[in-house]
Formats: structure tokens, C-alpha cells, sequence
């Protein structure tokens, strides 16, 4: 980004040196270092930040081909059921007919009453 050659650093710290002096050097040394540091810190944060981005949207894509190959291989090979199973189908059930019940139902017959047996309320007189 910078190209900043070795004799261009050596005569920023000649000026440096002459215009801070020797007795304020190292103080503002550490200064600019700090400065530097942060800027750093910060440019290294935005960088992992857009990296972050763009590795979800390369995995939201990727999920997403994954999604539509795993359905296309769903639709051209139906499930498989597990080794060991009969393959061939069922013999069909035979169709159900029509339900016919027999019933018998025997109705009681009531036979007339003899001539001189009375009903039980009428043989006894009241008391």
C-alpha cells in the first residue's frame, strides 16, 4: 500500500531527531507506536469483519447447492428400505364384498289363557 523505502525512513528519523530533539524522542516514539498500534487493531478488526461476511454468505450459498443437489438426487433415487427386506410386494387383499348378516330373531308367542284360570290378581279375593 505504502512504499516507504529504508533511506525514506532514515531521514524521517533524522528530521524527527532534529526537530523533537533527543530528550523527547523515545516519549514521542511511543506515542506515535501507540497511535499505529490502534490503527492497526482497527484495520485488523474491519478486515476480520467483511472476512466473517463473506464466509456466511459463501456458506449460505453453498447450503443452498447443497439443498437443491440433495433434492435432485432425492427425486432420482426414491429410499432404498433396509438389507434384508422382501422386495416383492404384498399379495393384494381380496376386495371386500358386500356385508350379509343373518339374523333370526324369534318372537315369543302368547297363548291364550284356558277357560277357568284366572289371572293371578283375580283368584284371591280381597281380604
Amino acid at each position: 500500500m505504502f512504499d516507504v523505502a529504508p533511506t525514506e525512513l532514515l531521514v524521517v528519523a533524522i528530521v524527527a531527531l532534529l526537530v523533537i530533539g533527543p530528550k523527547d524522542l523515545p516519549k514521542a516514539m511511543r506515542f506515535v507506536g501507540h497511535w499505529v498500534g490502534r490503527a492497526r487493531g482497527v484495520a485488523r478488526q474491519f478486515r476480520s469483519g467483511f472476512d466473517a461476511m463473506v464466509r456466511e454468505a459463501e456458506l449460505a450459498e453453498m447450503e443452498k447447492t447443497w439443498a437443491e443437489e440433495n433434492a435432485r438426487i432425492m427425486r432420482e433415487h426414491p429410499s432404498v428400505p433396509p438389507v434384508g427386506t422382501d422386495l416383492t410386494p404384498p399379495d393384494p387383499a381380496p376386495a371386500p364384498g358386500p356385508l350379509r348378516l343373518e339374523v333370526s330373531v324369534e318372537h315369543p308367542t302368547v297363548a291364550p289363557a284356558e277357560p277357568g284360570e284366572g289371572t293371578p290378581a283375580t283368584d284371591k279375593a280381597p281380604s
